[in-house]
């Protein structure tokens, strides 16, 4: 079953034409984009901007990070646990969390 689904598979794939042509385009599409945009140095990227924000303060030992308040605008929760002595940073956002200890 397994190898009939391969092999159908691979009919499809080469009986389509597909070249790497399409994909160097959109790669180099990319690639300009990120150089214009790169340019502009009168702007902060957005790692400088998220960098700026001072990280913040958590009584728990584990944070619930979503991005923002509205969830529309936010990302997947992501659970960051704050058992480390410096700044847990969110994958998605990277906003940063540290444990606020209250002695």
């Amino acid at each position: 079953m397994a190898s009939s689904v391969l092999r159908n598979l691979m009919r499809f794939s080469s009986s389509r034409n597909t070249s790497t042509r399409s994909f160097s385009l959109v790669t180099s599409q990319v690639s300009n984009h990120t150089a214009k945009w790169m340019q502009d140095t009168s702007k902060k990227s957005p790692m400088e901007l998220i960098n700026e924000v001072p990280p913040i303060k958590v009584e728990g030992r584990i944070v619930a990070c979503e991005g923002d308040t509205n969830p529309a605008l936010g990302h997947p929760i992501e659970f960051i646990c704050l058992d480390l002595a410096e700044p847990a940073i969110c994958k998605y956002c990277g906003l940063r969390y540290v444990q606020d200890h209250h002695h």
